[in-house]
């Protein structure tokens, strides 16, 4: 441990599991005092047993205005101003053009476009001078993936919000960047809305694209997370750490 994060005040949206549980551990070890948010009453309780007093885990619906600005108004109040605002609550829903949902859409656009917006327009007045906005997009912003027309869409949508935010912030010092994870071994890759066998074979055509061979892990993404809210990447602004062992290339 080396505490890079030493008595910075860190907000994790989607934290309680996958990516953003692992980012919100490797945080904690390395100092931060740790939030984390989700809306599952089942992870909620897994993450409040295994962080125990180290983290505060709250409910909280990235997508919903009230439960944003309350949960920034809280943050404040408790912890005073946020130095790393870590972006990661998300949902993925996959299934040929033709019969995608529009209610899928609808929601995939309100948790992961609308959930980002919303939380960067209530967390400016939370954050301190200098602080890290980290935002999680994905690799298929950048790849054409059958099945995936509304959440590609939403991820390109949120490297938009990732430019601008840091173009709008820089005056204050505040540092906005993205992390971009390919196939990540989560929970969010089996909520996909595709039937189990469409899931193995989509797992099987990731692997064999991926020129390492193999999924990633959430760890793999914490460290790049952990990196950007760092002061170790003071000079990084505006970007896109893409996580994908190639799979983009």
């Amino acid at each position: 441990m080396t505490e890079r994060l030493n008595n910075k005040v860190a907000v994790i949206t989607g934290g309680t599991t996958g990516i953003g549980f692992s980012t919100a551990k490797r945080f904690i070890d390395e100092g931060a005092t740790v939030i984390v948010t989700g809306t599952n009453p089942e992870t909620l309780t897994l993450a409040r047993n295994e962080l125990g007093d180290r983290a505060n885990v709250i409910a909280s619906d990235a997508a919903n205005e009230q439960d944003v600005r309350s949960l920034f108004n809280r943050v404040v109040a408790e912890h005073g101003k946020i130095d790393v605002l870590y972006l990661n609550a998300g949902i993925a829903r996959f299934a040929p053009w033709e019969q995608h949902s529009v209610d899928d859409f609808d929601k995939q656009f309100a948790i992961n476009v609308r959930g980002p917006w919303l939380a960067i327009k209530y967390g400016i007045p939370a954050l301190n001078d200098n602080a890290s906005v980290i935002v999680t997009t994905s690799s298929v912003n950048q790849m054409a993936v059958s099945g995936a027309s509304a959440y590609a869409a939403t991820k390109a949508a949120v490297r938009q919000l990732v430019r601008t935010a840091a173009t709008e912030l820089s005056p204050r010092g505040i540092r906005v960047n993205a992390v971009s994870p390919g196939p990540i071994e989560t929970p969010i890759f089996g909520k996909m809305g595709a039937p189990p066998e469409a899931l193995a074979q989509m797992a099987k055509d990731f692997t064999s694209q991926v020129p390492l061979g193999r999924f990633g892990n959430t760890d793999e993404v914490a460290s790049v997370a952990l990196f950007l809210a760092s002061d170790e990447a003071s000079y990084v602004q505006g970007q896109e750490f893409v996580v994908d062992g190639g799979i983009s290339l």
